[in-house]
Parts: structure tokens; C-alpha cells; sequence
């Protein structure tokens, strides 16, 4: 693998990390400031960090797994 798709892999990886963060970063505003007028926009927030967080770990376990076979070859 070229460093330019290495970085992209990686870049990749932080996006979807932060996508996760964003949706954490919501369920912590309802939780904090409007919990008994929204609370039942948390089972959707809830299925949208499970997807989030899934698709984070998807993208760094091939960015591993393609760094590794990188540096063996």
C-alpha cells in the first residue's frame, strides 16, 4: 500500500470515530438538558451510535489489517 492510501485508511477511521462522537455528544444532550420532554428520541439515537460505532470498528480493523499486511510485504 501506497503512504497516500494508508493515510486515506486512516482519515477513513477518524471520520467514523467522530461520526460516533457526534451521535454520543447528542444522546448526552438530551440526557443532560431535555430528558423528560425527549426521551423517546433515545431508542433512535441509541440504534444510530450502535451503527455508528460498528461501522467505526469495521474501518479500523481493515486499516489494521491492511497496515500489517503493508509492512510485511
Amino acid at each position: 500500500m501506497t503512504p497516500e492510501e494508508i493515510k486515506a485508511l486512516k482519515k477513513n477511521v477518524s471520520a467514523k470515530k467522530r461520526m460516533a462522537t457526534e451521535i454520543a455528544s447528542k444522546i448526552h444532550d438530551v440526557v443532560e438538558d431535555t430528558f423528560w420532554t425527549e426521551y423517546q428520541t433515545l431508542p433512535a439515537l441509541a440504534e444510530e451510535a450502535i451503527a455508528a460505532c460498528e461501522a467505526w470498528k469495521a474501518a479500523q480493523a481493515e486499516y489494521e489489517t491492511k497496515t500489517k499486511a503493508a509492512e510485511t510485504a
